[in-house]
């Protein structure tokens, strides 16, 4: 199996594909990256600018390149002694006019091979959706597109389409015979009765109507492609056919509609195997499973071994063929059964690196033992790392400060649960339905159970979802394991605590959960118990990504820092001996698991969240500028009503993403003001609270921003960034270290360090779009040179340390730290794993640990909690700041040490001196027996 050195994130669009990335091979390899880390590259939608939107998995996206560019590619990365990691797309695809497998399930229905492709209720209780998918596209009512004449027809290369604007689906093949009976009736007096025309088109509206005849679906098949082919030779061929055939659809579609033809469209689109519906349907009445509440991502049923091999047949092929060495596996907690799907694809490639995008309970929850896989992608790195550096006790202060600024105290499990409630009522209703449904038919054979009602049920269902402390569980047939019965029992209780008069429902949904009936089930009854677990599994996964991650993550604003996927903002700081239990299980469990400190879907850049943990440390200064800054810009909110916006909620949190994402450059300023409102539009939608989604607040959008332009222009502003420029000069100074020290510590870790694109400079990007934009390569390949160049001069060093502004420093310890891990792969990838121990005046602002393999050791140690070792001006190095502060060294390990940083030698006897280890700069990476 290949393991990663390290890994480097690119997000490929059509802006940036196949061979924009061939041209920075180069540069990854001298960086010191071991794979590249390629997001989704089969066919997506036309202009997907991540991917995902997949509409044919068996095809490489030709917006990224063609197959030779590809192929190119992957010989220059093989060339190189780079592996590629790929991110595949299992859940899901495009419910769109390019998915080709879809739409053939529009025209064939149940006679399609695609038809149990796509997770579709098809036998669902609605009569409106029964044999029918929902299509929640109409910008209106449906009655009102009709009404407007935004629903048109047309006919194409002999097949029949309807359109809403940019979405087109094909009718149902069956449906044909409605128009083409009222087109043979339009041109029978006007064509002989011979006319080989007139009969070929007879011979068309007969094969249409006796489809449901055909003896096999290939006899079917040839007979849709024989009727395809005489309707576009007669279109093409016969001009008063091709009239007839145009004002027929008029008739259905014209553009200004009378009561007739928008009955006859109607009637028309009731046969066919799509209901189109205003978007907003889909959150209260649905038969098909999104991604989240994304209503153009259909899910696909992964579950079932065609649709298993349709969607990897491309993927597994280049895994073959060695140009994939890796795969992540993107949201593992959508899929209907996680571990049998891993079983399934480890069997199928039984000696590829493969990691899960899972997002684990922080501190709590850890993978699945039995899981055939390497570990994640990383996010609980990323959550335990921010938590590190967040002072515990400054826990108290901060939470004093936001309550009194916002003027309420926010609970955070009550908050959450209110969140989670709401997505479900809102957004995620029609699923709700459906498991709900099927609960009360199970209950209703059972004789525990027929007096449960589906409102009580529903009641039962909602609360159990909203109280359920992680994403999600995983029983499947082997029952619960110890972990699944935690999170259930949990989730039961708490629920239980809050609707104590349902406990007798939620009693019934813990049996089920648990698979604990009070007697046998019948075969059938068991297997649709089994249903409604997995079903329910695959329902808490979502809830929770929205309730928490798109929508309280914006809403609990104590410290932006830990609003990030993967942690827990009611912690607030984790200690020393925490983070090592997490690295000693790390080595011991998942050695081979992704470290991230960045990742596409994280709410801000990685060096913005290690400014913002500098606030932490400054709660007394923090209070003290906020009821400043409050005052000075009293004056400038607007009003709307007798409402002053932004609220104080927003208002707390614009000061912490300012802090975190202020540029280090002037010239940057204007292009991050446009950027800055766009963010807080953003984080106002997903917070639900003054604006949506759904129902944008426009008016209040605008104001915020008006406010926004007011405070940050340098004549209306200049009070207020007088008062906050010198405070973000001093954070943004001392949030060098922690962003220098996450650094270190991901490259020395157990695990596959991985960079997201552009991140070996500083990045204070927002939330995507934002962090998703096209990367200066140039630049970095320029920068690159000149520190491979230089870099081994300490004035060089010193240089770039004391002016950080441009990231210099950044991708210095970049490159050194990856370098020294192709230097030493097995003391990095598989070296033990032993906390280090300080002693002296600075001993509890240093961290570090040793790792050993054979006769080579590794020394990682970083300063945390900054501020109260040096000034903003100083760095944290050197006797002056250190003293007597040093590092407990088994004796085993005394003798010469290398700075793999500097390239300086030190000889050290049972102590590491952290004023020589950390003599030049900020963080220390020694290794000896090299």
């Amino acid at each position: 199996m290949h393991i990663p050195a390290s890994t480097y994130r690119v997000q490929l669009r059509k802006e940036f594909g196949f061979e924009a990335l061939e041209r920075i091979v180069d540069y990854l390899s001298a960086l010191g990256i071991g794979d590249i880390y390629a997001s989704p590259i089969t066919r997506a939608r036309s202009g997907s600018s991540h991917g995902y939107d997949v509409v044919d998995p068996g095809e490489l996206n030709p917006e990224l390149g063609s197959a030779d560019v590809f192929g190119r590619l992957m010989e220059k990365v093989r060339g190189m002694g780079m592996g590629w990691l790929q991110d595949v797309v299992p859940n899901h695809m495009a419910y769109d006019k390019e998915n080709r497998f879809l739409m053939d399930v529009f025209e064939n229905g149940p006679d399609s091979e695609f038809y149990e492709f796509f997770d579709i209720e098809w036998n669902h209780p609605y009569p409106t959706l029964r044999g029918r998918v929902l299509a929640p596209f109409l910008g209106p009512h449906y009655g009102e597109a009709l009404q407007n004449g935004e629903i048109r027809l047309s006919f194409e290369k002999g097949s029949f389409w309807v359109s809403y604007f940019d979405h087109r689906f094909p009718l149902r093949v069956g449906s044909y015979e409605t128009i083409l009976a009222r087109v043979q009736r339009q041109i029978r007096d006007r064509l002989e009765g011979r006319d080989p025309d007139y009969l070929k088109l007879l011979g068309v509206i007969y094969t249409v109507r006796n489809l449901g005849a055909a003896e096999s679906r290939e006899e079917r098949s040839n007979q849709v492609v024989f009727v395809k082919a005489v309707l576009e030779e007669l279109y093409e061929k016969n001009g008063f056919i091709r009239t007839s055939l145009d004002r027929t659809l008029e008739l259905f579609a014209p553009k200004a509609p009378t009561p007739q033809s928008l009955a006859l469209l109607d009637q028309l689109l009731s046969e066919q195997h799509f209901r189109f519906a205003h978007w907003r349907v889909a959150s209260e009445e649905i038969n098909y499973r999104r991604f989240f509440t994304v209503n153009d991502l259909i899910s696909v049923r992964v579950e079932r071994e065609d649709v298993f091999a349709r969607l990897h047949n491309l993927i597994l092929r280049l895994v073959g063929e060695g140009k994939i060495t890796g795969m992540r596996i993107d949201h593992i907690d959508g899929l209907y059964r996680p571990k049998a799907y891993l079983q399934t694809l480890r069997a199928a490639v039984p000696d590829t690196y493969t990691v899960v995008e899972k997002i684990l309970g922080f501190g709590k929850e850890e993978l699945p033992k039995d899981w055939p896989v390497e570990g994640t992608t990383g996010y609980d790195f990323l959550a335990m790392v921010t938590q590190l550096f967040c002072p515990q006790e400054s826990a108290g202060a901060f939470t004093r400060c936001y309550g009194d600024f916002i003027r309420q105290e926010e609970r955070y499990g009550r908050l959450l649960r209110e969140k989670k409630r709401f997505v479900i009522g809102r957004r995620l209703a029609g699923d709700l339905d459906r498991i709900a449904l099927m609960m009360h038919s199970l209950c209703a054979r059972l004789w525990f159970g027929p007096d449960v009602t589906i409102y009580a049920i529903r009641r039962a269902l909602v609360e159990a979802l909203s109280c359920f402390p992680v994403y999600r569980s995983y029983v499947d047939t082997e029952g619960p394991s110890p972990e699944d019965r935690r999170w259930i029992d949990e989730a039961i209780q708490t629920a239980e605590e809050n609707l104590p008069q349902l406990k007798t429902e939620l009693e019934f949904i813990r049996r089920f959960l648990l698979g604990e009936m009070p007697h046998e089930l019948a075969e059938e009854d068991r297997a649709q118990a089994l249903d409604f677990v997995r079903r329910f599994q695959q329902l808490s996964g979502p809830l929770m990504a929205k309730g928490l991650e798109d929508c309280q993550f914006y809403v609990y604003n104590r410290l932006l820092a830990l609003n990030e996927v993967g942690s827990d903002p009611s912690c607030f700081g984790i200690g020393s001996e925490e983070f090592h239990r997490f690295l000693r299980d790390r080595w011991l469990r998942w050695p081979h698991a992704l470290n991230a400190t960045m990742t596409h879907d994280a709410k801000r850049g990685e060096d913005a969240r290690a400014r913002l943990n500098v606030l932490a440390e400054l709660p007394e200064e923090w209070m003290f500028l906020l009821d400043r800054w409050k005052k000075i810009n009293s004056e400038r909110k607007p009003k709307i009503g007798e409402l002053p916006v932004p609220d104080e909620n927003a208002e707390y949190a614009i000061y912490q993403a300012l802090l975190g994402s202020w540029p280090w450059r002037s010239e940057e300023l204007e292009g991050f003001r446009v950027r800055f409102k766009e963010y807080f539009v953003k984080a106002s939608r997903e917070a639900r609270s003054f604006s949506g989604w759904q129902n944008p607040n426009r008016l209040y959008e605008e104001q915020c921003c008006a406010f926004l332009d007011r405070i940050l222009d340098w004549e209306e502003g200049k009070e207020f960034l007088a008062a906050f420029l010198p405070f973000q000069q001093k954070v943004a100074r001392y949030g060098v270290y922690n962003s220098l020290s996450q650094l270190v510590l991901k490259a020395g870790a157990p695990g596959v360090p991985d960079f997201y694109q552009g991140t070996e400079l500083w990045d204070l990007s927002f939330v995507d779009p934002d962090n998703r934009r096209l990367v200066d390569f140039d630049l970095r390949k320029k920068l690159l040179a000149e520190i491979r160049e230089r870099g081994g001069q300490p004035a060089y060093r010193k240089e770039i340390l004391e002016h950080p502004e441009d990231g210099r420093i950044k991708l210095y310890l970049t490159h050194k730290a990856l370098q020294a891990r192709k230097l030493l792969p097995e003391l990095f990838r598989s070296g033990s794993y032993e906390p280090l121990s300080f002693s002296g005046p600075q001993a509890e602002h240093a961290f570090g640990f040793l790792r050993a393999w054979g006769t080579q050791h590794l020394a990682i140690i970083v300063p945390r909690f900054v501020t109260k070792l040096c000034s903003p001006e100083s760095a944290p190095i050197g006797a002056s700041t250190w003293g007597e502060t040093s590092a407990d060294l088994p004796d085993s390990l005394s003798g010469s040490w290398q700075c793999a940083l500097t390239g300086k030698e030190r000889r050290w006897e049972g102590r590491i001196p952290l004023e020589e280890a950390l003599e030049e700069l900020p963080v220390a990476l020694w290794v000896s027996g090299a």
